[in-house]
């Protein structure tokens, strides 16, 4: 028997939506999850900026911002990751500090959305899906 050559869902969310012609996807996917409709402009670096051999790495999967400004992180993590929650605000602190530049007023701020999949039993509590 042939075995089947299947598409994991990271793959998809990687590659396949990060595509222009595939936003109205990633929009429908936000909207889903949020509840909040936006227009995808444009797909952003997912790699967080260095400021120094020190500073801590960050990647992830797809970083988008709507037309707004507002800023959407999608996160899929297939196994578990040790300090997840550490590593999600830490992500998201970098969205939102990469704002500003010297001398920007802080009102100059947008919303930054973080969305995670996870493969595994996220904790206890009722504020996630």
């Amino acid at each position: 028997m042939a075995s089947k050559q299947l598409i994991r869902f990271d793959y998809a969310m990687k590659k396949l939506l990060r595509n222009k012609a595939n936003f109205d996807i990633l929009e429908g996917f936000i909207e889903v999850f949020l509840g909040k409709k936006c227009k995808i402009q444009s797909i952003l670096e997912s790699e967080g900026n260095q400021n120094d051999i020190e500073d801590k790495f960050n990647r992830v999967d797809i970083k988008a911002q709507d037309e707004d400004g507002e800023i959407f992180i999608v996160e899929v993590q297939t196994t578990r990751y040790t300090y997840f929650l550490e590593r999600l605000l830490y992500g998201v602190s970098k969205a939102i500090v990469e704002q500003l530049d010297a001398g920007d007023i802080y009102g100059k701020i947008r919303k930054v959305y973080s969305i995670s999949i996870v493969y595994y039993d996220f904790g206890e509590g009722e504020d996630y899906l």
